[in-house]
């Protein structure tokens, strides 16, 4: 329990402003994918250049802080104090400093970073200071904790991971790294691999949380497969990104073990979700949680990215789609299937309180049905076009650039639609999450129940 003098609200801090950013991101998605059929649109006034990385870095953001949230959120379920309160909220307010500075940047076309982190290198400090409190936080809260279940040790390693790498991610400033065209390529493909595998950390382990919090089961969490899991995505964090530089001439050893490991992680990763949906359907629950649905959905998409996944693996396969749309389908299908997906689950279980959700499930359904199909949609147009680019640029009778680019034009037009059916999915699927967390506190008919008290209540 919290003590009465400090209530803790920051889980909630970063929920609802992490569901904000998604819906952001899918924006400034389908305006930049308007460019495909009218490279004109916009151009005097927002162009593609400044919408892609407005909508790279939205996603980034909305997955980490809804995992921070989420994370945040099992403070609840221990006695914290002042100083905890206070190092989570300076977490958020030197987050949201950084996020409004950096977008800045960005709508005034001012740029110097890399991929992931295209805003100018200084501001990096701000992500790593408030990180860095995030750390700290988790260590004074759970440090002490006789028994750790596999999502304490998960956000760990991708706290810990996550800090290290996205320092890793600067070394390109160094001259040394930057006039070495290899090292410099080599170390950002890297550390960007193990960048994305610090975060599916903390989403993977929210996982495993919110399962225990749906079903009651605390053994699922503690059992030798959910271990076993976790090692493997240790491995695959550490030695995982090979599979990016199959193109690079680097040592022969670092592409055989990425090949080995790549994407393993998700077969254990499937039989702990099967086997728990096997359990909870036996005991007859749950009955219309959407938090358990949208779990239920990540698990088809990541059979589907399995497969995708090991496809990209393979280096003779690897050479045609590598920089093509496939690499953007693989990365949207693993960003939105399933990240996207799991912490949208957290976000309706977190923000919902101790309100009945049986009002919005049936449209909350129907939002998941809709974005599930678009998505599909989305990265099947995305596929083809991606397989399409590789053979024109591997045949050596090449038609040229822009005529390859007019017969995309159809599959373009398919992506698009699919782009705003997805806008229309999430943005209405975080309407109503938001809609859910504001009405379940401000219909209680209680003096002192106001906005401050969305915040207040554990």
């Amino acid at each position: 329990m919290n003590s009465k003098s400090t209530p803790f609200f920051a889980d909630r801090l970063f929920l609802v402003t992490a569901l904000l950013m998604l819906v952001g991101a899918v924006i400034y998605g389908s305006l930049a994918s308007v460019y495909y059929i009218a490279p004109d649109f916009l151009k005097n006034n927002l162009g593609f250049p400044q919408l892609r990385p407005l909508h790279v870095t939205s996603v980034v953001f909305w997955i980490l802080m809804a995992a921070s949230g989420g994370v945040y959120r099992s403070y609840r379920d221990v006695k914290i104090n002042n100083l905890i309160h206070s190092m989570a909220l300076a977490h958020y307010v030197i987050w949201f400093v950084a996020m409004v500075i950096i977008f800045t940047s960005y709508y005034r076309g001012i740029f110097g970073g890399r991929e992931y982190w295209e805003f100018p290198p200084q501001y990096a400090g701000f992500i790593a200071a408030g990180w860095l409190f995030f750390l700290i936080s988790y260590l004074l809260v759970y440090a002490s904790k006789p028994q750790w279940s596999v999502y304490h040790w998960m956000w760990l390693t991708g706290i810990v991971c996550f800090l290290i790498t996205f320092c890793e991610n600067y070394l390109w400033v160094f001259p040394f790294i930057n006039k070495d065209a290899v090292k410099d390529l080599t170390i950002q493909w890297k550390s960007n691999g193990s960048l994305v595998g610090s975060w599916n950390q903390l989403v993977y382990g929210l996982a495993f949380y919110l399962m225990e919090r749906i079903s009651g089961d605390k053994q699922t969490a503690r059992s030798g497969i959910s271990f076993a899991m976790y090692f493997l995505g240790l491995f695959n964090l550490m030695f995982n990104w090979g599979h990016h530089i199959y193109t690079l001439p680097t040592a022969p050893y670092v592409r055989i073990i990425s090949y080995a490991v790549s994407m393993t992680e998700w077969i254990i990763f499937l039989r702990i979700i099967f086997l728990w949906k096997k359990t909870n359907a036996s005991a007859g629950k749950p009955a219309r949680r959407i938090s358990f649905d949208f779990l239920n959905s990540s698990d088809h998409w990541v059979l589907l990215n399995l497969f995708l996944a090991l496809l990209m693996s393979i280096p003779a396969i690897n050479i045609y789609t590598h920089g093509t749309h496939v690499t953007v389908a693989h990365a949207m299908g693993t960003t939105i299937g399933i990240n996207t997906l799991i912490l949208l689950g957290v976000s309706s279980e977190f923000l919902k309180g101790s309100c009945n959700e049986t009002d919005s499930y049936p449209v909350l359904r129907r939002w998941l049905t809709i974005l599930n199909i678009c998505l599909g949609t989305m990265l099947l147009s995305l596929l083809v076009v991606g397989v399409l680019k590789g053979i024109w640029q591997m045949n050596p009778v090449q038609s040229s650039f822009q005529q390859m680019m007019l017969s995309f034009r159809p599959y373009f037009i398919a992506m698009f639609c699919a782009g705003i059916g997805l806008l229309i999915a999430i943005t209405g699927t975080c309407v109503v999450i938001l809609r859910t967390f504001i009405l379940c506190y401000t219909r209680k008919k209680v003096p002192g129940y106001g906005f401050s008290s969305l915040m207040k209540e554990g």
